[in-house]
């Protein structure tokens, strides 16, 4: 079956539809601990669980104010996510996050959320039991649900880099970036993300808002970032860019962010998020998500603002995956491509090495976006990588 773009192009999307009209392209049961204390129980009962997947985390109790609510959001986003077809929410019982807090938020996507309590099972091994009975049952249910054609403009997807070198921003990004341009030709949405790795460029990334109160939101994120650094006496110089930036060939944060920025093409910027905030889904096209520099943390809260899939470009080369969200790793450098073939799954140095152009590399990874929205595995995937890690913006009391 093929379903058309929005840009008259016929693209072939199979997906599962969800009760709210979103379109998921992977199907996971997610274990979710609302805190580090369930984190362990939860990892147990997905491990019991064929296709569950668990989110362990440090956080979830004595967080206050804006840091207690980013959590929230995150986990209730993840949750949310059109990749997720069902949830289980694991709790101690008297952590700072309560389990009906997440769980009742995430009911609102209309999809199926049990909770299963610590304290209340008798301790650890009878909530096992119990969670894992529970998950099983969902398990089931999930897996008798059959793919739907789906729109491309359904579609977000979440752009990253780390592992930077030159040749991120001289081929790995470009490429991305006219992949990006593509999907959103189509009607489909990108977030761009990385506020740290926008210093020094951020006044093009402002000029391509669509209004100026946009550009002046997304300018005093940039500001935010800076004044948190000043406030705690420290020289962004030391991580960003990162030692192996600088081992690669990055000199300066500027350099660094005059690359990252490729990766959102030329599309405008229509929308600004903070940390985790979910996308609007009438309004499709480029967004910017205030997230750190930190790949893990970045990607996380792309994930639990409704990003279905990543596109991530490394020149040094890493490894990292999602628990719910496929992410494809693009490399700008044929060397890193050539020791990491286990990890990288499109090689942008031919841009470099063979005359190639970005155009030409974001019409492959743009194929390779569609198949794997169409259930082709990531090299992430295959090997099992599920990094996730919440960015905090507080301290524990």
């Amino acid at each position: 079956m093929t379903v058309r773009g929005r840009g008259n192009i016929i693209m072939k999307l199979m997906g599962y539809k969800r009760e709210n009209g979103t379109f998921g392209i992977r199907n996971h049961l997610l274990i979710l601990p609302t805190s580090v204390c369930s984190s362990e129980t939860a990892q147990r009962i997905a491990a019991l669980v064929p296709g569950a997947v668990a989110i362990p985390h440090q956080h979830g109790c004595c967080q206050v104010g804006a840091d207690y609510l980013q959590t929230v959001n995150t986990l209730v986003g993840f949750g949310k996510n059109p990749n997720v077809g069902a949830v289980l929410v694991v709790s101690l019982g008297c952590e700072g996050i309560q389990p009906e807090v997440v769980a009742d938020q995430i009911r609102e996507s209309k999809k199926p959320v049990e909770t299963v309590i610590i304290q209340e099972c008798g301790g650890t091994l009878g909530c096992i039991a119990k969670g894992a009975e529970i998950a099983a049952k969902m398990a089931r249910e999930l897996s008798v649900q059959n793919k739907v054609a789906f729109d491309i403009s359904e579609l977000v997807l979440g752009l990253e880099c780390g592992g930077s070198d030159p040749t991120s921003g001289i081929a790995g990004n470009p490429s991305v970036g006219a992949a990006s341009d593509q999907l959103i030709r189509l009607g489909g949405t990108s977030i761009l993300s990385e506020t740290t790795e926008l210093i020094g460029a951020e006044h093009l990334v402002a000029a391509r808002c669509v209004t100026k109160e946009m550009g002046d939101k997304f300018t005093a994120m940039v500001k935010r970032i800076e004044d948190k650094s000043k406030l705690y006496g420290v020289d962004l110089r030391g991580t960003q860019p990162t030692p192996g930036n600088i081992a690669g060939g990055l000199t300066t944060i500027e350099e660094k962010s005059l690359g990252c920025i490729h990766k959102a093409g030329q599309s405008p910027v229509i929308g600004v998020l903070e940390y985790s905030e979910a996308v609007d889904p009438e309004k499709h096209g480029l967004y910017f998500m205030d997230t750190p520099g930190e790949d893990i943390d970045s990607i996380t809260g792309m994930v639990a603002g409704g990003a279905q899939i990543i596109l991530f470009t490394t020149g040094r080369g890493t490894p990292t995956g999602s628990p719910v969200a496929p992410v494809i790793k693009v490399t700008g450098n044929p060397e890193t491509y050539a020791k990491m073939t286990d990890n990288i799954d499109i090689n942008a140095g031919r841009v470099i090495t063979e005359g190639k152009t970005p155009q030409d590399i974001g019409a492959e990874i743009f194929d390779k976006m569609v198949a794997v929205a169409n259930g082709e595995l990531t090299k992430a995937e295959i090997l099992g990588h599920k990094e996730f890690g919440i960015y905090r913006i507080g301290d524990t009391f």
